[in-house]
């Protein structure tokens, strides 16, 4: 009789990638089980690439989720990766597990901490080995171009893109990412630093393509959303500038040529402003970052 373990984690592109290490300790430690992960349909292309999910079910984020979006029946385990709140946790019941682990029914949530770290320590707690550093999905060859990714969730992680675009103009083989809200953003990065349009691919990619995209480019650049986390699976270089958040909690791991840039504030991560701190790095760190993590 096949088991079944039902994974949440129906948030967005960097959500998911920092809970790989955790997916995978999941896998180790039920050999037997059929592993279901809950998360957003646009995602499709990454779970497959973690050698630890077995089928994906769309449940969609960011927030706290309805009480009736995980459509799935009786799993033998359900793992909360997707938050502490009531709501996660009341969705996992709903679905009749025969064993729930969740925060909030097992250790307190911890504050500060980085969010790799956050999920496997729920997983330890409960008995369940972990390796946070196993977050690779392959190495890039580096023959692809760097990529400036201008755009964030909120304007509080947006760099001003007139600043991206002095960072564009100092490199080789440049391309300007971003999903199709975000293209107004990369053509204006891209018209700044002299590029020409079809340099842009912002709303041009799907995630397969963009995955594809990252597993071959040599350098990324951008602030602290998914793409930075794209850059880790890969193993690419990147240089990721920090603001209201601190790399602490979200960067990429040390070394292997990644650099987060941060000015030492915290700040609001939702906030309808550029925040202070992002601001007050300067075009100059960045392509020095840049050319030393590509040399």
């Amino acid at each position: 009789m096949a088991l079944d373990l039902l994974v949440l984690r129906g948030l967005g592109l960097g959500d998911l990638l920092t809970a790989v290490p955790a997916l995978r300790a999941l896998r180790q430690a039920f050999p037997r089980h059929r592993i279901t992960l809950a998360a957003p349909r646009a995602l499709d292309a990454l779970p497959p690439l973690t050698g630890a999910v077995d089928g994906q079910v769309d449940v969609s984020g960011p927030g706290p989720i309805p009480m009736d979006r995980v459509p799935f029946e009786r799993p033998d385990i359900a793992v909360n990766l997707h938050g502490k709140g009531p709501q996660s946790i009341e969705a996992l019941r709903r679905t009749g597990p025969g064993r729930l682990i969740s925060f909030g029914t097992g250790p307190a949530y911890p504050d500060g901490v980085h969010e790799v770290r956050r999920w496997c320590g729920l997983l330890e707690w409960h008995g369940i080995a972990t390796d946070p550093a196993d977050l690779t999905l392959g190495v890039s060859d580096r023959t692809g171009p760097a990529i400036v990714h201008p755009g964030a969730a909120y304007p509080a992680r947006r760099w001003p893109p007139e600043r991206f675009a002095e960072v564009a103009a100092a490199l080789d083989d440049v391309v300007v990412t971003g999903n199709a809200e975000e293209t107004p953003l990369a053509r204006r990065v891209a018209e700044l630093a002299g590029l020409p349009p079809e340099r842009v691919l912002a709303g041009r990619t799907t995630m397969a393509d963009l995955v594809d995209l990252v597993s071959r480019s040599r350098l990324v650049v951008c602030g602290d959303t998914g793409v930075a986390h794209l850059a880790t699976a890969f193993c690419v270089p990147s240089v990721v500038l920090f603001g209201p958040v601190s790399p602490a909690l979200w960067g990429p791991p040390p070394g292997w040529r990644h650099v987060a840039l941060w000015a030492g504030r915290n700040g609001d991560p939702h906030g309808e402003r550029p925040d202070p701190g992002l601001l007050k790095i300067e075009v100059s760190e960045v392509v020095d970052a840049a050319l030393e993590v590509t040399s």
